[in-house]
């Protein structure tokens, strides 16, 4: 498992830059119940004040008040944290809570988090769960990583944080294996930028709700244990797309299951179903009506409940079963209607995609 995701610091500022300064300003009632700044020269506003604001170096101020005015508590949305060492899963942990649902942000600079809290409890219940990334990427902003988590538990946020640790050894090999320097390590070696990774991260792991030592696991087996924790009671969700396609055009290039529809006979051949496709009643008990049709149906449903059952196991959210024939006009059109009302039937989300259809 690889996992790497470090930016160029001069892009990676203007970015952080930019987004500051299009960052909600307060309006003119806020100021006139605002006296203090938060920035270099000014003192702190505490945590339990009734609303708070992080001073960035350009000067720009980003409202942190999670519960403002009209917003009540019960909108504020679930709130994960992943952190960790570099190269120890922090994408892979962030993409397994987006297939689960969760709203995700990486490398948001820890000013932000109550910002991206209070939007969530803005949307009026369609952001419900948000999971933000942060890192060393976001060293300059680091240390408001703990003002904004004692802002956000002042203010009863529901929040976790995730760290993912790995040993020195694991994380080595890692960064060797895809030749990429790690992003502290400056002049020096890799065991000097972890090192200096480990210490800064120190306190930040102390506090962590959840630990995952991810030094001997491969990415499967780091998604079962996201899955363990955020996907509840509830079995992971298998998505299907089921495409029907024409041999004559080419696979798809996206399928993960492909199976030949050619063994049965070709409604092409007979005058009155050519004009029409799989789609019609007439060509599709055609079809289904022939020698091995419904028995091929029957059994290769009961195969796909295995394997969709195999790949919830290792994490697989998505698959694409090609259903094809010479043209992807008859055949595999009407056998995809029934393949993917099979899938449906047993719970799996299932979309019908037919691409070659009409290309006659």
């Amino acid at each position: 498992m690889t996992e790497y995701d470090a930016q160029p610091t001069a892009d990676r500022d203007q970015a952080l830059t930019a987004a500051s300064q299009q960052a909600p300003r307060e309006t003119g009632e806020d100021s006139a119940r605002r006296d203090t700044r938060h920035d270099a020269a000014a003192p702190e506003t505490g945590p339990d004040s009734a609303e708070h604001t992080a001073g960035h170096e350009d000067g720009a101020q980003v409202s942190t008040d999670v519960t403002p005015p009209g917003i009540p508590e019960a909108a504020i949305p679930e709130l994960v944290i992943i952190s960790g060492m570099s190269g120890a899963g922090r994408s892979t942990a962030a993409k397994c809570l987006e297939d689960l649902g969760w709203f995700v942000v990486d490398n948001l600079p820890p000013a932000l988090i109550p910002t991206m809290v209070e939007l969530g409890a803005r949307s009026q219940g369609n952001v419900a769960r948000i999971a933000v990334v942060v890192d060393v990427r976001g060293r300059r902003f680091f240390d408001n990583l703990r003002e904004s988590l004692a802002d956000l538990e002042a203010r009863n946020v529901t929040r976790r944080i995730v760290f993912l640790e790995s040993s020195d050894e694991a994380l080595v090999r890692r960064f060797e294996s895809v030749r990429r320097p790690h992003p502290l390590q400056g002049d020096g070696r890799i065991v000097d930028g972890i090192a200096a990774e480990r210490e800064l991260l120190r306190e930040l792991r102390g506090d962590a709700d959840l630990v995952i030592d991810t030094s001997s696991l491969n990415v499967h087996e780091l998604r079962a244990k996201m899955d363990a924790q955020f996907a509840g009671e509830e079995e992971p969700e298998l998505r299907a797309t089921v495409m029907s396609f024409g041999f004559k055009y080419g696979l798809p290039v996206d399928a993960d299951l492909v199976v030949d529809m050619r063994f049965l006979p070709n409604p092409h051949w007979v005058p009155e179903l050519r004009p029409y496709t799989g789609l019609n009643d007439e060509v599709a008990t055609y079809v289904l009506n022939q020698p091995g049709a419904k028995e091929f149906l029957d059994q290769y449903a009961e195969i796909l409940q295995l394997i969709a059952a195999g790949y919830r196991r290792e994490g697989k959210r998505y698959v694409t079963i090609a259903v094809g024939c010479t043209g992807g006009k008859h055949r595999s059109v009407a056998m995809s209607e029934r393949l993917a009302a099979r899938l449906a039937a047993e719970g799996v989300e299932t979309v019908v995609v037919h691409r070659d259809m009409g290309r006659e």
